[in-house]
């Protein structure tokens, strides 16, 4: 977090600076449009920053990017190392699209070398809504704190139709055995319905999350370009 976000969130503060807050907000969300508008269908990959290159997440992660590119999708990520980093290399290598989302920290935060297409965010909430706002699909990857709150953000606004039912792949299932184990707990508990399970795919399978992936081509009927046109005189460009 920056010291700003770190203040906002301590509680209330004089009108003056929640309204200059505000519009630090807004103008990270317009900058956040005019970088990804024309960005093409994503898929969004998360996952740890940790993960370094020769790792088996790494060149899985690398694999299954480069798969998903090939049907078409740009793949977007959180711009920085380790998985992130293995997800845009992938699609870079197939000649697939590669867009980041970075955000400003102190450390895990340069963005990584394999992007055709970044934005800097300084806020994680605003990130997120990116994220989300251009993928037609998510995967998860073994990752930490950052990564298991991206996931159940998608999931909630899924579950809750705030979003269309996107395809969700928990992808390893060594890694992810517990937290799969904990959603069963939920089921059932009664804290989710016996549905809110059939919202996601656990694999292990690179070939079986494509497939799954395909969906959202076919139910969305999507293009590699969307139908917007730049408009020159906001010096918007086409990716």
């Amino acid at each position: 977090m920056t010291k700003l976000e770190i203040k906002f969130l301590s509680g209330p503060q004089s009108r003056w600076k929640e309204l200059t807050f505000t519009i630090s907000v807004l103008f990270e969300f317009i900058k956040g449009f005019r970088a990804l508008h024309f960005i093409g269908p994503c898929v969004t990959i998360f996952g740890s920053a940790r993960f370094v290159d020769g790792h088996p997440y790494y060149e899985k992660t690398e694999e299954l990017a480069g798969k998903i590119a090939q049907l078409g999708f740009t793949i977007l990520t959180g711009g920085g190392p380790g998985i992130m980093e293995a997800a845009n290399k992938g699609a870079r290598e197939v000649g697939g699209r590669s867009v980041g989302c970075n955000i400003k920290l102190p450390h895990e935060q340069k963005p990584n070398p394999y992007l055709d297409k970044w934005v800097n965010i300084k806020y994680f909430f605003v990130r997120k809504v990116l994220l989300v706002k251009y993928s037609y699909a998510f995967v998860v990857m073994p990752g930490g704190f950052g990564t298991l709150d991206e996931f159940f953000e998608a999931l909630t606004l899924i579950q809750t139709k705030m979003i269309e039912e996107f395809p969700i792949v928990i992808f390893d299932k060594e890694f992810h055995q517990k937290l799969n184990d904990h959603i069963e707990l939920m089921r059932k508990s009664g804290t989710i319905s016996d549905q809110d399970k059939q919202l996601f795919l656990f694999t292990d399978s690179i070939d079986e999350a494509v497939e799954y992936i395909k969906i959202s081509i076919e139910k969305f009927n999507l293009q590699p370009e969307k139908p917007y046109q730049p408009f020159g005189w906001l010096l918007e460009q086409r990716f």
